[in-house]
C-alpha cells in the first residue's frame, strides 16, 4: 500500500494514540486550485487528498468532461510540475452512487453507478465515499437504511473486483448518508441538527451487516470514516460555526467504534479555531471546495481592478463584466440557488459563499476572459499600494517576500492562505 494511503487508512489509530490526526480533502477540479494544493503539499512535505464528485467526474465525463482516468492524469501532470511526489497523493471519489442518474429507475441508476465506481477503482482512486442515500425514480421518497447499506455494499463489491482485475491498491471506504447539501445550504440555517449518536452507530452496524452478507468483510475492514453532520454549514451570506458543546454525545460514540473517524462536509469558511476543534473532536476528514474557488475569485477580481489601473483600455471588458455576461446567458447553475431581487441576485452571482460562479470558470468564454486578464498583467510587478488596495489579504505575504507581486503568484497565494488554515488545523 502506498505510504500516503497507509497513513490515511490509519487515521483513527493515529488519533487514538494521541496524534493530531486529520486531513483536508480538496474538492475542486480547477487547475489553479489543484496546482496550489500540490505546491502547498510539496512545500510542507505532507500528503494531499484531492477528491472528485460523481457529478464532476464519472465514466461519462461528468460536467468537467473528465473520466476518472482523465482526472488522475490531470492531477498527476500538475503534481510533476509542482515537484510533488506521487506517492504522497491520495485520489478520492465523493458521493459515489446513483445521484447523477436518480431521475432513472433504481436498477438503471445503480447500473450507471456501478460503471462509474468501476472506472474510479480501475483508475487507482483509493478513497471512496459511498453515498447511495438518494431516492431514484421508482423508489419511495425516503429510502430504508438497509436499502442504502445494501446498495453501498453492491458498489463496494464492484470496486473490489475492479482492483482485483486492474491491480493496484485496495481502496479505503467512507460510509454514511447524513450529508449536507453540496455547495452550501439553500435555506435558512437556523434549524441545523447534529447527527444523533445512535444514528452514527446504526449506520456502521447496518453497513457492516450489508458488507458481511456480500462477503466483503475485508473491504469493510478498510472503512475508516463515517459522514455525519457536526452542525456546520454555510449559505449565500451565512456561516454556522462549529459548536463543540453540541456534539459531546456524538463525539463520545467514537470510543465505541475505534475503527472510524468522522468526515465533515461543508467545512468551508469555518474559523480557524472551529477547524482545530473539529479535528480535536474526531472530525478528522475536513471537506473544502467552495472556499478555495471563492479565494481564487477574490484574487482574480482584484487583479482585474489592478489591470484597469496599470494598463487602462476602455475597449477591454473587465473580468467581472465578462463573468456577469456569461452567467446571465446560462443561468441554470445559479438561478435556483440565489433568491431575492435582481440586484440581490447580481451580488450573489459574484460574491456568494456558495460560489456558484465556480461552475463557469471552465467554460471557453470564461477561460478566454481570464487569459486576457493574465496576458495584460503578464510578468508585471504589481506595486505594493495596489496589492494593499485590491488584494489586502495578501499584503503581509507580499511584504514578507512569501508571495511575489506577480499575477499568477497572487492567485496561488490567495488559495494557499485557505490551505494553510486547514493544514494548521489538521496537523499537516
Amino acid at each position: 500500500m502506498r505510504a500516503a494511503t497507509h497513513r490515511f487508512a490509519n487515521i483513527a489509530a493515529r488519533r487514538a494514540a494521541g496524534e493530531k490526526s486529520g486531513i483536508a480533502s480538496v474538492c475542486s477540479a480547477h487547475p489553479l486550485v489543484i496546482e496550489a494544493a500540490l505546491r502547498h503539499g510539496a512545500a510542507r512535505r505532507t500528503d494531499v487528498l484531492i477528491e472528485a464528485t460523481c457529478n464532476q467526474v464519472n465514466h461519462d465525463g461528468g460536467y468537467t468532461g473528465m473520466t476518472p482516468a482523465g482526472f488522475r492524469s490531470f492531477v498527476e501532470a500538475h503534481a510533476h510540475k509542482a515537484g510533488f511526489p506521487i506517492d504522497r497523493l491520495i485520489l478520492g471519489g465523493d458521493h459515489l452512487g446513483p445521484n447523477p442518474w436518480k431521475h432513472m429507475a433504481a436498477a438503471a441508476a445503480m447500473k450507471k453507478a456501478a460503471a462509474m465506481i468501476d472506472a474510479y477503482a480501475s483508475a487507482g482512486f483509493t478513497k471512496m465515499h459511498l453515498d447511495t442515500s438518494m431516492a431514484c425514480a421508482d423508489d419511495p421518497a425516503v429510502l430504508a437504511d438497509e436499502t442504502i447499506a445494501a446498495r453501498a455494499a453492491e458498489l463496494a463489491e464492484i470496486a473490489e473486483a475492479a482492483v482485483e482485475r486492474a491491480g493496484g491498491e485496495r481502496p479505503v471506504y467512507v460510509i454514511g448518508t447524513e450529508v449536507p447539501v453540496p455547495g452550501g445550504a439553500l435555506e435558512a440555517l437556523d434549524h441545523l441538527h447534529v447527527t444523533e449518536p445512535g444514528d452514527a452507530l446504526r449506520t456502521v452496524e447496518i453497513h457492516a451487516r450489508a458488507f458481511s452478507r456480500a462477503g466483503l468483510e475485508a473491504a469493510f475492514g478498510r472503512a475508516v470514516g463515517v459522514v455525519v453532520q457536526p452542525g456546520v454549514e454555510f449559505g449565500n451570506t451565512e456561516v454556522v460555526p462549529y459548536a463543540p458543546a453540541k456534539t459531546t454525545e456524538l463525539v463520545a460514540v467514537l470510543d465505541r467504534m475505534p475503527q472510524f473517524v468522522f468526515e465533515a462536509h461543508s467545512t468551508d469558511y469555518q474559523p480557524a479555531e472551529a477547524l482545530n476543534a473539529l479535528v480535536r473532536d474526531g472530525f478528522a476528514i475536513l471537506k473544502v471546495g467552495p472556499w478555495l474557488t471563492f479565494a481564487l475569485r477574490e484574487a482574480l477580481y482584484g487583479l482585474s481592478h489592478i489591470a484597469d489601473i496599470l494598463a487602462p483600455d476602455f475597449s477591454r471588458e473587465s473580468l467581472p463584466a465578462a463573468m456577469e455576461r456569461i452567467m446571465l446567458a446560462s443561468p441554470e447553475n445559479w438561478q435556483q440557488y440565489y433568491p431575492g431581487t435582481p440586484d440581490e441576485q447580481r451580488v450573489q452571482r459574484h460574491s456568494s459563499f456558495s460560489d456558484r460562479i465556480r461552475y463557469y470558470w471552465p467554460t471557453p468564454e470564461a477561460q478566454r476572459a481570464t487569459r486576457t486578464l493574465l496576458d495584460v498583467l503578464s510578468d508585471k510587478d504589481i506595486p505594493r499600494p495596489l496589492i494593499s488596495q485590491y488584494l489586502g489579504q495578501l499584503d503581509a505575504e507580499v511584504a514578507a517576500g512569501r508571495v511575489k507581486p506577480l499575477a499568477h503568484d497572487v492567485l496561488i497565494g490567495s488559495i494557499t492562505r485557505v490551505l494553510d488554515i486547514y493544514a494548521d488545523a489538521t496537523g499537516q
